[in-house]
């Protein structure tokens, strides 16, 4: 029962609490500005010359467990190849096994440092499409790569209670608003 005042304010009864707060509310927004590219937990970067066949490139993917390898000449990146140029690119042409990674690679990828937000790596792959991002230090060589869930993983460290608490299936959620009546 809520029991009225002169100056119109309620009494707060006990049950009538808002929900509890639940997690650190950070501003994952903050974080990933303020967060460098080179503080993330990242995914080792696999290499292959542009000589290299695609079926090579293809077999280093499948045991190191990636989505891309990067293409070096000498100590210069000159490209990347991804699952996307296996399957769309060197997968629709004849003979494709044997063929040179550099046939069917991205030319010349989009890079960024390992000083660089987090957030501009976001910022690139959702612009860009990108899955995969190589990365270089402040001599601008070759440093690593990023991958796409090596930032989901870092979302996940930054709000860890509100995403690995979440039910299995989403119709198990606790509701937003009170049943009954």
């Amino acid at each position: 029962m809520i029991h009225g005042h002169d100056d119109d304010e309620l009494e707060v009864l006990e049950g009538d609490e808002a929900s509890p707060e639940v997690g650190r509310h950070r501003d994952v927004g903050r974080e990933m500005l303020e967060t460098s590219i080179g503080e993330l937990k990242r995914t080792a970067a696999v290499t292959v010359a542009p000589t290299a066949t695609v079926a090579r490139a293809a077999e280093l993917m499948r045991k190191k467990n990636v989505g891309a390898v990067l293409v070096k000449k000498g100590r210069a990146l000159v490209g990347i190849f991804t699952e996307r140029d296996l399957v769309i690119r060197a997968m629709a042409t004849r003979g494709w096994a044997s063929a040179p990674v550099k046939k069917f690679m991205t030319p010349k990828p989009e890079s960024l440092r390992l000083a660089d937000p987090v957030a501009y790596a976001l910022n690139k792959m959702s612009v860009g499409r990108f899955r995969h991002l190589p990365l270089l230090d402040g001599r601008g060589e070759l440093a690593g790569i990023l991958s796409i869930r090596d930032i989901v993983d870092f979302i996940v460290e930054l709000c860890p209670e509100e995403i690995l608490n979440l039910p299995s299936q989403p119709d198990l959620a606790i509701p937003h608003s009170p049943d009954g009546g």
